[in-house]
């Protein structure tokens, strides 16, 4: 009986309260029924256990089919662990609404004061460890001993490592890479920008690869789930307020019914880890309705139990007809800011030389090409985004939230993939070209500064021979996208699915090894190594090997603690590699040359005056007129 408070604390709790506050608590905002035809079910339970000032508040709004006097026995559970067994009479614990317990909706609104004694069988662990996987569970008895009703309900601390901090370091840190690769290279220091940048965008992908990860449907431990939406901004996935206002308004106004989940959490209960693929089957029929635009959260409801894509929208306090339109707007906005700035880099480059400030030939390159570069640069950002809009493009083909986001969708799918399947066909040509004529696919794709800026994006992190491995890459994303997309309702076929992608992505790039040279052949079979450990602990999460549920706990702390550690060490690399980019004299020294001597073809054309004019009279010698020289 003096364990009362932990159920009470555990299920239900304040989700406005700020996750880093000094306040210690125990809190929960959902409450779900673990039994088929269950005589009781909550609509809002929000409960509130505060030991420093002693005080329990509970707000209740319930419906019970129960009659007569009852018993309730509670179970509290921790990392898999039973920590609490009790037995609960209500009519001892003075609460005349629930003794005896009769027909219909009650209402309670408390503020209970708790001895000392109880307090203090509370260990303080469970205020501190982020969060917390626990879960307390009700079973309720009638006087023969028959069961009547069970309820569920996730405990938590308020403590999470889901944090703005780690979002920020880690978005600030990975752009880093890639602007350091940029003036690297404008200093003339190819190899250092080439690595610099390879390293950078392996350790965006890394990031993606752990948001996409969280995306499948299965259960995941709170840990977990936590750490993965630290890196949900590689997917566009980012809040702001007055933006999505104006999604909902163009949902509405385009035909579609935009969701009011996050608009009504004071009147819903809300669980975000999905309990079973049956189990929500069975319940949704009577907990959920769906509405004309195919989208299930429309219509407030008793219980709404989010799992996958929905319970990343949720926790990053966005609307689930709204989550696609988000990742396509940042796609757009930060292609459209980078883009902007090559432009505006360009004039002012031209204003200095023509105010004398700078020397006519400074930036010769950048001002001559800025075209190409800006082409360049915008494959760049398609490569980054092709994760990002894929996986969102094919969801929202099964969501359907209005005829104009479907539009979008598919517009958006074709895109992506019509281009780089193209830049990938440009890049295999040339390197076939220049076996031929020249026994070596590194000449022209190195030699030809022209395809060098446009289509370099493809190749220029693998070896020359590896010219083709772009396509397993391309492949290899959007084969895992489709079943992230349209595996939603199937988390236990995506964790088996997932982790035998992963198992044969490591083994290819283990036996290929196909990036410029060895250094970053290890790092990115490091970090392909660490995700496929990621998958087969995803593999776990979806219960089909039955392990107990404290192997379960564990492993999600594993997950965590894995990958917090492998983060930290890719992030000190990245800024030792940044530092010496930038403050050595020669950071190109700190590189060993090439195999593929890709450094000689790019200084040649560079250092001999018409170069280009003598491949071109040489290929219409050879009678080769489709020659690009």
């Amino acid at each position: 009986m003096r364990h009362l408070p932990l159920l009470m604390a555990g299920l239900a709790g304040l989700a406005t309260l700020p996750p880093a506050s000094a306040t210690r608590l125990i809190k929960s905002t959902s409450l779900q029924t673990c039994i088929e035809n269950s005589d009781f079910s909550a609509s809002l339970f929000n409960v509130i256990f505060t030991p420093d000032n002693r005080t329990i508040s509970i707000d209740i709004v319930a419906v019970s089919s129960l009659e007569g006097n009852v018993t309730a026995e509670l179970t509290i559970d921790a990392y898999g662990l039973t920590v609490v067994t009790d037995t609960i009479n209500p009519c001892d614990l003075g609460m005349d609404q629930l003794c005896p317990m009769k027909p219909g909706q009650f209402d309670l609104q408390t503020d209970t004061t708790l001895d000392v004694g109880v307090i203090n069988s509370i260990p303080g662990i469970a205020y501190t460890v982020p969060d917390l996987d626990g879960t307390a569970r009700v079973v309720i008895y009638n006087s023969s001993g028959s069961q009547l009703a069970c309820v569920d309900a996730r405990l938590s601390n308020g403590k999470t490592v889901n944090s703005t901090i780690v979002k920020w370091v880690t978005a600030v840190i990975a752009g880093l890479a890639l602007v350091v690769s940029a003036v690297a290279s404008g200093l003339g220091h190819s190899s250092t920008a080439a690595h610099v940048a390879a390293n950078g965008l392996s350790l965006f992908g890394y990031f993606q690869n752990i948001a996409i990860i969280g995306m499948c449907s299965m259960t995941l431990p709170p840990l977990t789930s936590a750490w993965a939406q630290d890196f949900e901004w590689t997917m566009g996935i980012i809040k702001v307020n007055f933006m999505q206002s104006i999604f909902n308004w163009y949902i509405q106004a385009t035909g579609g019914t935009p969701s009011t989940l996050l608009q009504n959490l004071s009147s819903v209960s809300i669980n975000v880890q999905k309990r079973s693929l049956e189990y929500l089957a069975k319940r949704s029929a009577g907990l959920i309705a769906r509405s004309n635009n195919n989208s299930d959260l429309t219509t407030i409801s008793t219980t709404y139990t989010l799992h996958g894509i929905r319970r990343v929208a949720y926790l990053a306090g966005i609307e689930i007809t709204n989550l696609f339109l988000t990742g396509f707007t940042f796609f757009i906005f930060f292609t459209f800011i980078i883009s902007f700035i090559l432009v505006m880099l360009k004039l002012i480059f031209e204003g200095l030389s023509r105010m004398n400030w700078i020397a006519p030939d400074r930036f010769g390159e950048f001002r001559q090409r800025w075209l190409t570069i800006i082409k360049g640069t915008m494959y760049r950002m398609i490569l980054i985004g092709f994760p990002q809009m894929t996986i969102l493009s094919l969801w929202e083909l099964t969501e359907r939230d209005s005829p104009a986001a479907i539009v979008l969708a598919v517009v958006m799918l074709l895109m992506v993939n019509g281009l780089l399947a193209w830049a990938a066909f440009k890049v295999i040509r040339l390197a076939k070209r220049s076996v031929a004529v020249y026994k070596n696919p590194a000449y022209i794709l190195y030699s030809d500064s022209a395809a060098l800026t446009r289509w370099g994006f493809v190749y220029v992190q693998f070896r020359a021979t590896a010219y083709y491995f772009i396509v397993p890459v391309l492949l290899y994303t959007f084969i895992k996208a489709c079943f992230i997309a349209f595996g939603q309702g199937a988390g236990t076929m995506q964790g088996i699915v997932l982790m035998v992608i992963e198992f044969f992505y490591l083994l290819l790039i283990s036996i290929v090894k196909p990036y410029m040279d060895r250094r970053t052949n290890i790092f990115n079979i490091t970090i392909q190594s660490v995700n496929f450990l990621n998958a087969i602990l995803f593999f776990f999460f979806t219960g089909v090997t039955k392990v107990p549920s404290i192997v379960i706990g564990v492993m999600g702390v594993v997950f965590f603690v894995l990958n917090a550690a492998f983060a930290l060490v890719l992030l000190i690399m990245i800024i030792i590699s940044c530092l010496f980019a930038l403050l050595s004299k020669n950071p190109d020294t700190r590189y060993q040359p090439m195999r593929d001597d890709r450094a000689s073809f790019i200084k040649s054309t560079a250092q001999l005056p018409g170069v280009m004019e003598l491949e071109a009279l040489g290929a219409t010698a050879r009678g080769n007129t489709n020659s690009k020289y």
